[in-house]
Parts: structure tokens; sequence; C-alpha cells
């Protein structure tokens, strides 16, 4: 997938995301059969479940692996998947995706992550002097991952996006990070205290927002229990549809490709998207970037890089537009719609034994005549 260095901030913002939705090339029309799939919002709960996406404000203690696990049991589900862990001191937003749901959490590792941190300096350090020393962080800084981590301790680059000082009490500050995905704050907070030679030590840490996802989005673990059991006692759907998303709210800061029904299928088994199976896409689509391919109810297909520019897409008539990265339909929703060249194969000896099997008729029918 695209380095996070090479996408705009200001596209996880929820008017852009919006821009990005009403601003399409209309290639072709094509009514979605309704005999198949189902609006993201319209699925059955089962359905629904199978691809449930949850913002999670998970609680300081448990581990991030802990939650994921409660909730899994919770729904009942066979698989269920965070992305980006939190320690677990840590409490903020976990995103969770429930079923195949799983598959679409990597591409929020292209977003940016905002953090709140409660740093103590270990000696008084005149305010003038931190700001000075702390804004040099702002920028691409390199990081090697602390012992305990479940990474490969290398040294690496990452982008802090913003830092600001919100608060300064005696030696307790109060940070907002906004930084690229991985980077470590803690030892972000270390390398500050090295620089300011009297040392600063985390106390407190809060992710306030992953992508386009900010804490006013957040669903707490009694709230998803309170409107299980009442699902369950009374059959009522509305508190839970309200809690848990469809997975495709994960990928909306992605520009997008909508494909036709018989293209769904194919994609689903790993084939590549070709231009004639393009309905619309999203306008300033450029070569490299990772798309999300949706149906024509708004269902994620998969998630792909764009092999052209969007005028390429749109001057074209044929060749492969995107190469599939990560599909998260599950085959057989949509009918299958090519035959393959097994099949093509095969028909020919059946249509050679009727041929033969006509000539001997006709044999045995000059045969009776000359006898």
């Amino acid at each position: 997938m695209q380095s996070l260095q090479r996408l705009d901030i200001g596209r996880f913002d929820s008017a852009e995301i919006r821009k990005n939705d009403e601003c399409r090339l209309v290639l072709g029309e094509e009514e979605s059969d309704p005999k198949f799939g189902h609006d993201p919002l319209e699925r059955p709960m089962q359905q629904y479940l199978k691809y449930g996406f949850i913002i999670l404000d998970k609680p300081a203690g448990p581990t991030s692996h802990e939650v994921a696990a409660w909730v899994r049991k919770m729904f009942g589900q066979e698989r269920a998947g965070y992305s980006g862990t939190l320690d677990p001191p840590v409490s903020g937003i976990l995103p969770l995706g429930l079923g195949d749901g799983t598959k679409a959490l990597s591409a929020l590792l292209l977003g940016p992550k905002e953090y709140v941190c409660v740093a103590r300096i270990h000696d008084p350090v005149p305010t003038e002097d931190f700001e000075k020393i702390v804004f040099q962080f702002i920028g691409p800084i390199f990081q090697r991952p602390p012992q305990r981590s479940s990474v490969k301790r290398s040294t690496r680059t990452r982008e802090i996006y913003q830092l600001e000082v919100i608060e300064k009490i005696g030696n307790l500050i109060l940070l907002r990070i906004m930084c690229e995905a991985g980077t470590y704050v803690r030892k972000l907070v270390y390398d500050i205290g090295e620089l300011l030679i009297v040392g600063a030590t985390m106390a407190e840490l809060r992710r306030t927002r992953v992508c386009h996802m900010i804490e006013g989005d957040m669903v707490r673990l009694h709230d998803l229990h309170e409107a299980k059991s009442n699902y369950d006692e009374t059959g009522n759907e509305l508190r839970l549809r309200e809690l848990i998303r469809p997975i495709e709210d994960s990928l909306t800061f992605l520009k997008q490709i909508t494909i036709r029904d018989s293209a769904v299928e194919s994609i689903c088994q790993g084939a590549q998207l070709a231009i004639p199976g393009i309905v619309s896409l999203t306008k300033g689509v450029v070569k490299g970037e990772i798309v999300r391919l949706l149906s024509g109810k708004g269902e994620v297909v998969a998630i792909a890089e764009c092999q052209l520019d969007g005028n390429e897409i749109e001057s074209m008539e044929h060749g492969i537009a995107a190469i599939t990265k990560r599909v998260i339909m599950e085959a057989g929703t949509y009918p299958r719609m090519w035959k393959s060249k097994d099949e093509t194969v095969n028909q020919a000896p059946d249509i050679s034994e009727q041929m033969l099997q006509r000539s001997l008729l006709d044999s045995l029918e000059k045969e009776d005549q000359n006898m």
C-alpha cells in the first residue's frame, strides 16, 4: 500500500470525504440487480454483523487482544480484529472489525492518528525553552521501537504532522500529537526529555483519532453489551445498528471506483479490474493510489491500487484500471458471469460427440435403405 506521506491530511476531514463522494466521473449506467447483495445499511442482521465495524472506546486496563476477544464472543463471530494496538494502560479509539470486516482494517494504517498525552518532565524547564525543543519534533523523525514491542527493533522514520502544547502545570505537560501510524508516543516523549537533558516520562495516553474517526464516534463496551442483550430479548435491532456500523464506513476516506455486477464475482476470485467493468469513479484518482471498489449498492468488494490516472480510465476503452490488493466481499455473493477456458474447451468434445452420433445414425439409415 502507498506511503502515508504521499497523502494529504486534509482528505481525512468529513467535508473532504463528502466532496470525494460527490465528485465522480460516470463512464456508464447500470442498475444493480436487487436479487444479489444488499445495501450496507439494509443487510439482514446476521450479514450486518458479519461485515460489522465498531469504533470502540477501549478502557485502560485490558489488552487490545482481550477487548477484541470479548466483542467476538459477545456477538458470536468467528473472527474479530482491530487496527493499531493500544497498550493496556492506554485508552481511546480502537477500530474493531467483525467477521469478514476484519479484512478491511489494514487500510486504516494509511491514515493519521491523534493522541492526547500527559508527560512528566523530571526537572523544571522554562516554558519558552520547552516549547522551542518540542516543536523541533514536528516533521519526519527517527524512531527505534522500545524493547517491549511486537515489531523488529530497527530504526525507522515516522512523520509527526502536528504537535501542540495544550497546557503546562509545573512538571506536567498536556500534549496533542497527530502522527503517522506506527509512531511510539512513549518513545517520542522519552526523546523530547533527552533533548531537554532533564528527561521526561509519559504518564497517561489516550488515542482521540484514527483516520476520519474522532472521539465523538466512539462506542463503549457496556453500551454494546446492553444493546446486544436488548436485541436477544426483544429482537429490536435499532440500537445495535446505531452502535455497529457497516465496514464500508471505515473506508470512506479512500477514493472509490463503482463496478458492474458482472465484475463483482471476478474481483472476489482475485481478478484485476478492467476498464469495461467500471460504472463510475472519483475525480482526481491517480496512478498508484489505493482506492475502494464498490458494488452498485455501495458494498465494498475490495481494496485496490490504481494502474491508470482517472483521465486515462475515462478516455480508454480497454486495459487494467486497478490491481486487487485485498478482497473484502465473500465469493459467491454475486453470480459468476464469465466462462473459463476450460469450460470452452470442455464444450468442444460434447459438440464432436453429437456430430459423431449424428454421423453414425446417418450411416445406419443408409444401410437400412440399401438392405
